[in-house]
């Protein structure tokens, strides 16, 4: 018996965060251990189903470029620790909390890109990688359990090390939005082909990719199970999960829309004057996403 289905992008960040929610070293340390999970829209998904609090979203990607929050005053967790299913913010304790972490302990991050061969890395705007990118990378050195939450829509076709190699912050002489550089990231990656094995559905394709009308970058899968009350449950999930909206604190789901002062680390963002490009002038200051070229300006 086959079923065939679509999911959106953050449909599919509901199923991911299903499964290793549902994982038994997962469930382990949410009673007995630590849990850390790293701000993230997937992650956020994930810190909903295992203490119902979603994570403030700081960078992400949208039409505009590489951009971060533009809130003024950010609140709420963007990296929350769970200590025996107790949830208390890990922003600005990553190290310290890194130090105390074993192999009971469990650590969940999400990535921006990641490869067939199991290569994960996520995007760095911030000066040697921020906090979770200096401090993430480290964990599986000290034995914790590390999984990469990432869905099909991230995934190269080509290895990974040929992105790391050639971006940088300081590589690009302008970017829409804040340039990046990429930081490798261990672990387990959790795609939605490896949610729907976790949950109990092995048999499992990717027939399709992509679409419109909102289902830009959807993934379309098809399952095959011999029973009937099997299929019926994943039918039970997808009604869970169809219509999902992408996870994080309201307030942090606002866009910066001009660098400023307050983000001297933003390196060659269009919209502001922090540019290699133009540096003494105010000619980037005006490219505000009415997707002028610099040729028009």
């Amino acid at each position: 018996m086959k079923c065939q289905f679509t999911l959106t992008v953050s449909e599919g960040k509901r199923l991911i965060a299903k499964a290793i929610a549902s994982l038994p070293e997962v469930r382990k340390a949410l009673s007995d251990g630590m849990i850390l999970l790293k701000g993230g829209t997937t992650v956020s998904a994930l810190s909903e189903e295992l203490c119902g609090q979603p994570l403030r979203i700081s960078g992400r990607v949208t039409p505009r470029g590489t951009v971060s929050s533009g809130a003024a005053e950010p609140e709420g967790a963007h990296s929350l620790l769970l200590r025996r299913g107790v949830a208390e913010k890990a922003d600005g304790r990553l190290a310290e909390i890194a130090r105390e972490m074993g192999p009971d302990d469990v650590c969940v991050c999400g990535a921006n890109l990641i490869d067939p061969w199991g290569g994960a890395a996520m995007m760095a705007g911030k000066d040697l990688c921020g906090e979770p990118g200096s401090v993430i990378p480290a964990l599986e050195s000290e034995g914790v359990r590390c999984y990469v939450a990432a869905g099909l829509e991230k995934l190269s076709p080509v290895p990974l090390r040929e992105a790391c190699g050639n971006a940088g912050r300081k590589a690009s002489v302008w970017a829409m939005g804040m340039a990046v550089g990429l930081v490798p990231v261990p672990g387990r990656v959790v795609t939605e082909l490896d949610a729907l094995e976790l949950l109990g559905w092995p048999r499992r394709w990717l027939v399709g990719r992509g679409g419109i009308s909102g289902a830009e970058g959807a993934s379309t899968f098809l399952v095959e199970d011999g029973s009937e009350e099997t299929i019926r449950a994943l039918l039970g999930l997808l009604r869970n999960i169809k219509g999902a909206v992408t996870s994080g604190i309201p307030s942090s789901m606002e866009e910066c829309l001009r660098c400023g002062p307050g983000r001297p680390w933003h390196l060659g963002c269009v919209y502001g004057r922090n540019t290699q490009f133009g540096r003494d002038s105010d000619e980037k200051s005006d490219w505000n996403g009415d997707h002028r070229t610099i040729a028009e300006n």
